[in-house]
């Protein structure tokens, strides 16, 4: 499995047009066999701020299988208008240093 991170700055009045975006397109994100799971973070200090991750399968399966299939296309149409607003776009591998507390 690898995680891409995706960091955008969004105009406070665009945040929430981008969030429905996102929530219409999450449904493709659901769709592809590729696609492990995904949240959308806006930092406290700083509303502009956001940070799309999303776990994949594989680099492979991200890159060939879900942008060549038709749920990529169903997906970039909804978040189309704010990928020049994209900082950085990085796949990473997971190390050993993992954990969660409930």
């Amino acid at each position: 499995m690898i995680v891409e991170y995706i960091r955008y700055t969004i105009p406070e009045s665009e945040s929430d047009a981008f969030i429905a975006s996102y929530t219409r397109a999450q449904d493709a994100l659901r769709a592809s066999s590729h696609c492990h799971g995904w949240e959308l973070t806006r930092c406290t200090e700083d509303a502009t701020h956001f940070i799309l991750r999303i776990q994949w399968d594989s680099a492979e399966g991200h890159l060939q299988g879900f942008r060549k299939s038709p749920e990529f296309a169903r997906f970039f149409a909804e978040i189309r208008p704010y990928v020049g607003r994209i900082e950085e776009m990085r796949h990473y591998a997971l190390t050993s240093v993992v954990g969660t507390k409930r």
